[in-house]
């Protein structure tokens, strides 16, 4: 397979060194990518580098991955507005460990294949480099010239608050990294996001100065909606692979809820769906764009790569339940307690005492106390413009009142606020 004809239709292929491709059609070559240890998860926005390094990897090629024990004590500050704040070891340590266990998902560590993966770690061979040394080994083959010709260096110190001297030596540590990969693992190609594309030159620079040899380099987009705004967040935050940090329904509802235009984007760049397979999937998604069938697929299949089949199921039950023709209301009463739980998964929960129900004399005193709406006015207004449903029954008076007769095991009310906005209320 040629890998770099698969990745430029996938629309992963920005900037790329001239004779990448060659070199990759010419034998099996070692390629790294970079992972910052900031957080114990990856997040959606790793997503593109560990796609990059599935499709090399099944393209016959080494993949490593280098998670960044260095250089996360220092914090790329390419493209950043300010400067990040640096982590301590132990933390280092944790979040090594959370992404190292990630990324063994994804990719074939098996020793035995010669292209298995490998993971390393930047601390490992920079924790005994001295500072004398560095600037003597490493910092007389870059000149400060070549350094601030950077885009990411140049909008860093010509902006409000600079740019330390620790930032302005970071390309020259990540540089040192391809160095050392190229001597240490015949490691060639570096791949990553555009942002990278200064410090990605200045590793293939010092490969060629410090060690005379030749590496290669692409980048691929930064991915972005449509509408150009940030790629990966939802309403909560961070959509995180972890799938305590985000649950499997919360993180299959994030793929389903993207607009058409993103979801052509993203089926391509986060499945592995071949390309005719695709096209005849956007083709027949354009003759009924009302039936998401795309969104559908996206959300299944990133969702089943992430986390599993068996979450993904679980999660479009749950997005039945609560959006499409789910149990009734007597349904969900004769569910056991784990069975409403785990539909549940994901959905947020809101306590409240018994003697807040006996206080509330009808439901949109109970909507406001339990904070299901942020006040009575608003419950209200909603509940009369037939925006609310309690147990997947539509609420039609304002002065419905709870009783118990309304809990699912004795316990619980699920209400719906609007179309989208489930909440889990429990009562303890």
């Amino acid at each position: 397979m040629n890998l770099i004809e698969e990745l430029r239709w996938r629309g992963m292929i920005q900037d790329i060194m001239p004779g990448t491709e060659e070199q990759l059609k010419k034998e099996m070559t070692s390629a790294y990518i970079g992972f910052d240890p900031t957080a114990d998860s990856l997040h959606v926005g790793s997503l593109v580098p560990i796609m990059l390094l599935v499709h090399l990897q099944k393209a016959g090629h080494k993949p490593y991955a280098l998670v960044g024990g260095a250089t996360g004590m220092v914090g790329d500050p390419s493209f950043k507005a300010e400067e990040r704040k640096m982590l301590d070891l132990d933390t280092l340590q944790i979040n090594q460990q959370g992404i190292k266990a990630q990324l063994e998902r994804f990719l074939d560590f098996d020793p035995a294949k010669p292209n298995a993966a490998e993971m390393v770690n930047n601390f490992d061979w920079f924790k005994d480099f001295t500072f004398l040394d560095f600037i003597r080994d490493v910092g007389k083959h870059i000149t400060v010239n070549y350094m601030m010709a950077k885009d990411s260096v140049k909008k860093r110190i010509e902006g409000e608050n600079g740019m330390s001297f620790t930032e302005f030596t970071y390309q020259l540590i990540q540089g040192y990294d391809f160095y050392w990969l190229y001597k240490n693992k015949n490691c060639k190609l570096q791949m990553g996001g555009s942002d990278q594309w200064g410090n990605i030159v200045t590793g293939t620079e010092l490969v060629r100065r410090k060690a005379g040899g030749e590496a290669f380099a692409f980048t691929c987009p930064l991915v972005k909606k449509a509408d150009g705004t940030k790629f990966g967040k939802s309403e909560q935050g961070n959509i995180w692979l972890d799938a305590t940090k985000t649950t499997p329904y919360q993180f299959y509802q994030f793929w389903l809820k993207a607009t058409d235009d993103d979801a052509k984007s993203y089926i391509k760049t986060f499945t592995f769906i071949p390309k005719e397979e695709i096209d005849a999937l956007i083709a027949e998604h354009d003759k009924a764009p009302e039936q998401r069938q795309l969104q559908k697929r996206l959300a299944k299949e990133v969702t089943t790569f992430i986390h599993s089949a068996d979450d993904y199921e679980q999660a479009e039950r749950t997005t039945q339940t609560l959006f499409g023709k789910g149990p009734s209301s007597e349904a969900l009463k004769t569910m056991s307690e784990e069975e409403l739980l785990q539909l549940m998964d994901g959905v947020p929960q809101v306590e409240v005492t018994t003697a807040d129900i006996e206080a509330a004399k009808d439901v949109v005193t109970f909507l406001a106390d339990a904070k299901v709406f942020p006040s009575k006015g608003e419950a209200r207004k909603m509940i009369q413009g037939g925006g609310v449903s309690m147990n997947n029954t539509k609420v039609t008076a304002i002065d419905v009142k709870i009783t118990d007769e309304a809990l699912i095991n004795g316990k619980y009310i699920l209400f719906q606020k609007g179309k989208k906005n489930n909440i889990l209320v429990k009562v303890v």
